[in-house]
């Protein structure tokens, strides 16, 4: 990443905070909008619609890549998130082609931010150990809820460096995935108890052509595994076409969701391990849209929200030549995604 950042890009690269803060100031003297992208880097279309959300609502618009440790439980592989930062900046710079081909309809990437742990967490290294010392934004009880659940600090860590962000860019809208919609909950409950003066907007998930939702973590899954994987989103399908019938109780909804994920695996399981691609269902939930409380009944002037995580675990045996995808098929890839299921008239 040294050698590439020395490069010359049509958006400035800031590494820390006072430069930032001086080309932001400069954007409100000369009454400029911005809206921001936080990523971790590894950017697939998903972050490019919401890079092209924001270039048609603002004039400017700043991408972060940066993998925060602090949203990385112990026992998560931090070293194993993929780290693209050429292909990265590739993506960016084609966009910026497309803006500026569409003229003065549209803004343009001014700005990647692309610090250090150090600039980010200036007095303590990070800490993802659930009693970690550090300065750490808690949003609970949504944090605890679902894939909080599961990776209790995660939430924390995703809190922490939003807000860290929003202080560095002071952004006039941000932009989140649907994809990760506990997170998006989480962000728009912090911004409206802290009085961030940033504008959350979320745009839909973007998927594969079978449905599958587009992840930086997909790279690791390999033919086999993405095959099978796609079970969640069918699952999630299933319940929405029972609330699409009319039926709203728990029981029938959530039947639909886990008849699906039960039936492929034990299809799966009688296959050979050569053949075959296990996974685990951490949860599937159906909750309320707003608190992501856990629902009996779906209030239909409301709508809920149907989601789910699995775990593909590693391939058990490969073939010669098979795609294992990155890490040879033995990287676990937790797979989430979401169906919002829109109030009744």
């Amino acid at each position: 990443m040294a050698s590439s950042s020395l490069r010359h890009y049509s958006f400035q690269v800031f590494r820390d905070v006072p430069p930032l803060r001086q080309l932001r100031r400069q954007l409100v003297l000369d009454k400029k909008t911005v809206g921001f992208v936080p990523t971790m880097g590894a950017l697939h279309e998903g972050h490019l619609s919401l890079i092209r959300q924001a270039a048609t609502e603002n004039t400017d618009v700043f991408v972060s890549i940066y993998v925060n440790p602090t949203q990385f439980g112990v026992t998560e592989d931090l070293s194993s998130y993929p780290r693209t930062w050429d292909s990265d900046v590739a993506k960016l710079e084609q966009l910026n082609d497309e803006f500026a081909r569409l003229g003065g309809e549209t803004g343009r990437i001014t700005a990647l931010l692309a610090p250090t742990s150090k600039v980010m967490y200036p007095t303590l290294p990070p800490s993802s150990e659930i009693d970690g010392d550090g300065s750490f934004v808690t949003i609970t009880p949504l944090s605890r809820k679902l894939e909080g659940a599961s990776r209790p600090v995660f939430f924390r860590g995703v809190a922490t460096v939003c807000m860290k962000l929003f202080n560095l860019v002071q952004a006039d809208r941000a932009y989140f995935g649907q994809k990760d919609v506990q997170q998006t909950v989480v962000i728009k409950r912090m911004v409206q108890d802290f009085h961030v003066d940033t504008e959350i907007k979320i745009g839909e998930t973007v998927r594969e052509h079978d449905g599958l939702a587009m992840s930086s973590r997909n790279v690791y899954l390999g033919q086999r595994r993405r095959a099978v994987g796609l079970v969640l989103y069918t699952a999630l399908k299933a319940a929405e076409n029972a609330y699409d019938s009319g039926k709203v109780a728990r029981s029938d909804i959530l039947d639909a969701a886990n008849s699906v994920t039960s039936q492929v695996l034990s299809e799966q399981q009688a296959l050979s391990p050569s053949t075959r691609a296990l996974y685990e269902v951490d949860y599937i939930s159906l909750a309320d849209p707003d608190t992501l409380d856990e629902v009996d009944s779906i209030d239909p002037t409301k709508g809920a929200i149907i989601s789910g995580a699995i775990k593909m675990t590693p391939l058990e045996e490969s073939k010669p030549g098979e795609d294992c995808g990155l890490g040879d098929g033995q990287v676990p890839v937790r797979l989430i995604d979401n169906l919002i299921f829109k109030p009744r008239a």
